[in-house]
């Protein structure tokens, strides 16, 4: 058991509430921390919270990180020994459309928990990248030491500020600092805007299924538990400051995944082919030997194993 405090913000949100089970079951106590907005249904992020209700070391504040007062009324009550930041607004597309609310989460939310993680002194401070940082690059697989400068999406661009500034951070006043490059996560308790998510649901109601750039798409998809794996070493390495790719290392073809939903769900997709959206890529791909070096990370789920349990939880949890 650890009597180690441990403040997560975005609890509520697919890999929130995660990484506050798998923190709960080992004794730590959780503070989480979440808005509970609607860009996606509010229901599921509610019901995530209820599985986390019953742990008696788990406690639940709905605060919005941009929200300065209340935020730093939960820091001085909690007194975190570390803080791990998963609030944020997500989605490249949205970011396209609703450009402030990547400016309040992600930027003014983002500089509040640093900057209080810094004035309580604590131990680690650990957060979510993405792997938007890397924007259009050709050069593949994406590697931590390939340059990142040109994002080609807002979202992606408050990633990169994000690395930017716990970077500036770590030099000034020696607060220890890891980003975490997430790619293309998927599972149960999964985000509803996300294409497996998508797809399944469109499949099973008999809807066409939008399929970009022709389907000539490609994706590093990283199974949540190979994700918390890795969170998990992150925080308890703790290092002074860096950032990790966390993905499968494997970049698989979007017709493919496509291929192994429908299997499972014994149903064919019927395919709405579109072209390319904006600020989307046509690929990611994940090189980790850094994280594996450094952290330990070694994925062990292949898309033909994680699918089905994806969409186990999906029929469980809405049929």
């Amino acid at each position: 058991m650890s009597s180690q405090k441990i403040l997560v913000t975005g609890s509520a949100g697919f890999i929130g509430y995660h990484l506050s089970t798998s923190l709960l079951d080992d004794g730590y106590e959780v503070l989480g921390i979440d808005n509970i907005n609607d860009y996606y249904d509010p229901n599921l992020k509610l019901a995530r919270l209820e599985q986390l209700k019953p742990y008696k070391n788990f406690n639940f504040e709905k605060v919005d990180i941009s929200n300065r007062e209340t935020i730093t009324q939960s820091f001085q009550s909690f007194k975190p020994n570390k803080v791990v930041n998963l609030a944020a607004q997500a989605g490249v597309r949205y970011s396209i459309e609703n450009p402030y609310a990547y400016m309040d989460s992600n930027l003014v939310g983002f500089l509040n928990i640093l900057e209080l993680s810094r004035k309580n002194e604590v131990e680690g401070f650990i957060y979510a990248s993405s792997s938007s940082v890397y924007g259009a690059n050709e050069k593949i697989p994406f590697s931590v030491e390939d340059r990142v400068d040109k994002p080609i999406a807002l979202y992606g661009a408050t990633k990169r500020a994000n690395e930017l500034i716990a970077y500036s951070y770590s030099h000034l006043y020696g607060l220890h600092a890891t980003g975490l490059r997430y790619f293309t996560v998927y599972g149960p308790w999964g985000r509803p805007d996300m294409a497996m998510f998508i797809f399944t649901k469109k499949i099973l109601n008999g809807e066409s299924i939008p399929v970009f750039n022709n389907g000539n798409m490609k994706r590093d998809f990283t199974y949540i538990d190979d994700i918390i794996s890795g969170t998990r070493s992150a925080i308890d390495n703790n290092h002074k400051c860096e950032v990790f790719n966390l993905g499968n290392h494997r970049s698989e073809q979007l017709m493919d995944m496509i291929s192994s939903i429908e299997k499972e769900l014994d149903k064919k997709a019927e395919i709405d082919f579109q072209p390319m959206q904006a600020g989307d890529v046509k690929e990611s791909f994940a090189d980790i030997q850094y994280s594996t070096a450094k952290l330990g990370f070694l994925p062990k789920t292949s898309i033909e194993d994680g699918i089905p349990l994806f969409i186990e939880w999906y029929r469980s949890f809405y049929e």
